[in-house]
């Protein structure tokens, strides 16, 4: 008599696809293909794809941690970004104020050489 329950063939399977899971997310898979686009012997276009499937440790082991520093994926590299932009904010507003007084001294030199000077007679 053979099994036809088919909950023992999709358990098995399931746990043969998180072992598979697994091994790749621990050791890494990469996939790379090229995609050209010619037009009578011109190539027009050139896609170079690159995958890289890994756990997050994998990926740190080899050198990998973009997502860290990217402002749009992390608190940090926000907070970093932010940091960056106030201390240039800073940088720009110091000249502009050097600027500011410089003309204020200007415009006071410039007031007291055209008021009439009274010559004695």
């Amino acid at each position: 008599m053979t099994d036809s329950n088919p909950w023992a063939t999709s358990q098995r399977s399931g746990s043969n696809l998180a072992d598979v899971l697994e091994r790749v997310l621990d050791k890494g898979l990469v996939i790379a293909g090229d995609i050209k686009i010619c037009l009578l012997d011109i190539e027009l276009l050139t896609i170079k794809i690159r995958l890289l499937v890994a756990s997050v440790d994998k990926a740190r082991e080899m050198g990998i941690d973009w997502w860290e520093h990217d402002p749009s994926l992390s608190s940090r590299g926000k907070r970093e970004l932010e940091a960056e932009n106030k201390q240039l904010r800073q940088q720009l507003g110091t000249p502009e104020r050097q600027l500011e007084a410089e003309n204020a001294q200007l415009r006071q030199q410039l007031g007291q050489a055209e008021q009439p000077k009274e010559v004695p007679t």
